[in-house]
């Protein structure tokens, strides 16, 4: 028996049982709902890690960016 026919048989019987008993439909509802936190979680900390150097020069370059216009605006307000 080859390997996908053996994974057909697995969706096949969740499918059955999430059709018939709405329990185990909730249950799969908020598993994946809980996966999807998950990974929206570890991509959030991959982007925002202050220890990823990419990220570090992000938060460098806006904060250059940000003095260079406040040093603007303060020689503007001493004319």
């Amino acid at each position: 028996m080859e390997s996908y026919y053996l994974w057909i048989l697995i969706f096949a019987v969740a499918a059955y049982f999430i059709v018939t008993d709405n329990s185990i439909a909730a249950a799969v509802f908020y598993l994946s709902k809980l996966a999807y936190a998950y990974i929206y979680r570890q991509w959030w900390w991959l982007t925002h890690n202050p220890r990823n150097p990419v990220v570090k020069y992000l938060i460098h370059r806006n904060s250059v960016n940000l003095a260079e216009k406040m040093m603007e605006d303060i020689k503007k307000d001493k004319e």
